[in-house]
């Protein structure tokens, strides 16, 4: 199986340049399944909801939407992209998963970080698992990397990929999903951007590029640069992520103790 990701600098606001500036970027490659960035049309920094409602599109219908079904088209991949999603008045900090035919996948942004909250509504959807064919595709976005229960909840749900369209501004996260994809035997495709946005002034962002491909058993293999923008697409075997035995007597999930664990 083909997968790989989209390492893009967005300008804020202007969508349109974004888009053919991916289409560039996209131009003779192909793949089962390529994760683009969080917010990958629009940029990242909204200054107020206002701005996030007018820059956010419907899924049906939505300009984001018809131009990733076409890319869909010209790569042959499933592609996993991050919007502002607009829906009842409501504006989401969403991921889609796109085939040529429309949207078969949709996740809403369970853990918001920091000034989202006062921008995006919290998600409000189940964490999903979608299946592309060669593989079980979940979805998690950007700062939900932090809350280890978002990857788990996943791959109990059977995914062999975790597609992670992400605006990364803390260090962490790279090294992070290594011990996500070893805790649960995944594959997992984190898809950043690279450059600086500062829309409020003295509060600027620099986002830390890294976009990279971790194997179950936490090899990276291929991370990005922190400051260009790339694709990357790569061979992996699928059938790695669906062995959950670590060794003759040790499986990840059927040695959980789950009579000793708590939620709160």
């Amino acid at each position: 199986m083909k997968i790989g990701f989209v390492q893009n600098e967005p300008r804020f606001g202007e969508v349109e340049h974004n888009l053919d500036r991916l289409s560039t970027l996209l131009a003779n490659h192909s793949a089962d399944l390529i994760v683009l960035p969080e917010l990958f049309n629009t940029g990242y920094q909204f200054t107020t909801r206002e701005e996030a409602l007018k820059l956010a599109e419907p899924l049906s219908g939505g300009r984001t939407v018809e131009w990733l079904m076409e890319a869909s088209r010209r790569t042959q991949a499933a592609l996993v992209a991050g919007l502002a999603e607009s829906s009842g008045g409501r504006v989401y900090n969403s991921a889609v998963l796109v085939r040529p035919e429309g949207v078969i996948g949709h996740y809403r942004k369970a853990h918001l970080f920091d000034t989202e909250k006062r921008v995006f509504d919290p998600g409000d959807l189940p964490l999903g698992v979608f299946d592309i064919g060669p593989a079980r595709v979940g979805i998690m976005i950007c700062f939900d990397w932090r809350f280890p229960e978002t990857a788990r909840t996943l791959a109990l749900k059977g995914a062999d990929i975790i597609a992670h369209p992400s605006n990364l501004v803390l260090k962490h996260c790279p090294d992070a999903m290594i011990t996500r994809c070893l805790e649960n035997r995944v594959f997992a495709i984190t898809a950043d951007r690279v450059g600086t946005e500062e829309r409020v002034a003295g509060q600027p962002l620099r986002f830390i590029g890294q976009s990279q491909v971790v194997d179950p058993d936490g090899n990276v293999l291929h991370r990005a640069s922190a400051d260009q923008e790339e694709v990357k697409i790569l061979s992996v075997d699928i059938r790695q992520a669906r062995e959950k035995r670590i060794n003759p007597n040790n499986d990840l999930f059927d040695d959980r103790r789950e009579d000793l664990y708590i939620a709160r």
